[in-house]
């Protein structure tokens, strides 16, 4: 009988559902578990803290693609482990982007909080002013506000509300 964790035990220790570690094993996150004489999965016991690092990783805001290249980059070959698996500058990269998201979320509150000191109450009559702090003339012109809004768009919300 193989030793190891059953698919439930490894789905607790690790705060995913059993779901989430078959899904990770048809992407070749983590690998395919030898199998008891009854046919139950049976993981090695640090298949938990690779989950664990997968979804630390995601929680940084890299996607399951960007985990599963660091991963094969950092994968022991001929028995050492890679020396430079590039998180570094992949977390410069990610880092890099969360600013711009964070710069973008910081006009968009800017704006919202100047439709709301001029009392903007009705959307097509606002943007019918020349006063009306909402960038509905300036989206085809201005780079900044177009990013935000399409960050706001992105958000569930039509670009340009």
């Amino acid at each position: 009988m193989a030793e190891g964790l059953r698919s439930g035990q490894v789905a607790v220790a690790a705060g995913v559902n059993r779901q989430t570690l078959r899904y990770y094993e048809r992407r070749g996150l983590i690998l395919e578990p030898d199998r008891t004489l009854g046919g139950h999965r049976m993981y090695p016991p640090e298949t938990v803290q690779l989950l664990r690092v997968i979804k630390a990783a995601q929680r940084l805001g890299f996607t399951l693609d960007e985990v599963a290249d660091l991963l094969a980059v950092g994968a022991p070959r001929h028995g050492r482990r890679g020396t430079d698996s590039g998180l570094l500058s992949r977390a410069e990269g990610k880092l890099a982007e969360v600013e711009a998201k964070i710069a973008g979320l910081g006009i968009i509150r800017d704006t919202l909080q100047a439709a709301i000191a001029a009392g903007c109450d009705d959307l097509m009559a606002c943007a019918q002013t020349p006063c009306c702090p909402l960038p509905f003339s300036d989206l085809a012109s201005d780079g900044r506000t177009g990013s935000a809004l399409k960050l706001h768009a992105t958000a569930g919300e039509p670009a340009g509300h």
